[in-house]
């Protein structure tokens, strides 16, 4: 698994698509942060962090599964996929290894908006005036959401030899848990089934994860979810 995660971590960093990556996606959100008045932080009058994190994980629906779309159909197409499980690794080490190593791509590419948060911890009045409990639940949260769209992303890989398919289908299951589960709630009627749909939709967890308070039920949820795909993807690959 070790050799797995450093080869995805080597080839990320070997070629531009990395670097190509991450600053189209700290551009992103830091033209609809600072720049654009309608979402930008200096336009809101006091020191929140709330466009962002309501903002950067529909970038993620995009960013995640251009990083994991190659993570399995590449190897497929390639034909090194059979060579591959030949060696001394089992098919959870491959598929953890590539999922380890997309995630903490991911999760790198977040780390540098943490100086968005000093920016405006020091803009505050006074100093600090900001939730800063609030904002940490809702990392934790980013980096949760993050893991779940990586999971999703390696399992929509495993289903076709075809990158560009394989992106198309990451997105299309990122979105529909994302944003479809709470919107087919809304058409239903309140209680039962719209509950449950409310619930387990990805952004209500998400959100509850942001509210400054670390339920480990949300926790829990989201690392399952992860593990779920995983599964799901090895076993994509015995067959």
């Amino acid at each position: 698994m070790l050799a797995i995660f450093r080869k995805e971590v080597n080839q990320f960093f070997s070629s531009p698509i990395a670097y190509i990556i991450m600053g189209v996606f700290l551009t992103a959100v830091g033209l609809l942060l600072w720049v654009f008045p309608d979402t930008s932080l200096l336009e809101n009058g006091y020191a929140d962090m709330g466009s962002f994190f309501t903002l950067t994980p529909y970038v993620m629906l995009f960013m995640v599964p251009a990083i994991t779309m190659r993570s399995i159909a590449d190897e497929v197409r390639a034909g090194t996929l059979e060579w591959l499980l030949t060696k001394p690794v089992s098919r959870w080490g491959v598929v953890v290894g590539k999922f380890g190593a997309s995630w903490l791509l991911v999760v790198l590419t977040i780390l540098p908006t943490l100086i968005y948060y000093i920016t405006l911890y020091q803009l505050g009045s006074p100093v600090g005036n900001i939730d800063s409990a609030g904002v940490f639940g809702s990392y934790i949260g980013l980096v949760l959401l993050a893991g779940v769209l990586v999971a999703i992303g390696v399992w929509a890989s495993s289903l076709n030899d075809n990158q560009v398919v394989a992106f198309v289908l990451g997105v299309f299951f990122g979105f529909l848990l994302y944003v479809g589960l709470s919107a087919l709630a809304g058409l239903l009627a309140p209680g039962g089934l719209a509950y449950y749909l409310a619930y387990f939709a990805l952004d209500e967890q998400y959100r509850a994860l942001g509210r400054g308070l670390i339920d480990s039920r949300n926790v829990v949820y989201l690392c399952t979810l992860i593990i779920f795909f995983l599964v799901l993807t090895v076993n994509q690959l015995k067959r």
